[in-house]
């Protein structure tokens, strides 16, 4: 089962995330996206793995390059956030011509493994702002990444101010 939950800054998504993956039994791996840039994040970050470390997490730092994790086959995975992940492999030294074919299969790869898949992601763009070149690239990749992983998820939601809105799939929570 693979479930995509996307929406805005603080909207509810990781706590939804690993909400559906509580009662979950099989080996549980949290892949961590998010780059640490700065005492505050090095901080955030320890913080968050002692939070998952008590709902039987196994933390994973996978800043790019999904495909080369390797893990149990019939695990629970939760992977967060692909907003992160696309910015390290956009603005890294060594990009892919296809950031979002890259992605993609990563998922698919990490797809393979698990039982259940929880894929957490950002909804940007929808402010009617105008961007620098670079920041409208990002946003079309993202949606592209969210359109593309919503084909293949069996459920899509999108969390609005704490609320599971289901866009695909069975109801959950």
């Amino acid at each position: 089962m693979t479930t995509l939950i996307c929406g805005g800054s603080k909207c509810g998504k990781s706590a939804l995330a690993e909400k559906i993956l509580d009662g979950v039994c099989e080996q549980k791996f949290y892949i961590a996206t998010m780059q640490p840039y700065g005492e505050e994040a090095f901080c955030a970050i320890e913080r968050h793995r002692r939070i998952r470390n008590e709902k039987n997490f196994e933390t994973i730092e996978k800043y790019r390059d999904l495909e080369e994790i390797s893990l149990p086959n019939g695990c629970a995975i939760l992977l967060e956030c692909l907003g992160n992940l696309l910015a390290n492999e956009m603005f890294c030294e060594y990009t892919s011509k296809n950031i979002a074919d890259k992605i993609i299969s990563g998922l698919i790869h990490l797809k393979n493994f698990s039982s259940e898949l929880v894929i957490v992601s950002s909804i940007v763009d929808c402010d009617g702002i105008e961007y620098s070149p670079e920041t409208t690239k990002y946003c079309q990749i993202l949606a592209e990444i969210n359109s593309r992983a919503a084909e293949f998820s069996d459920n899509v939601i999108e969390c609005v101010y704490g609320i599971p809105i289901t866009l695909k799939g069975r109801a959950i929570c």
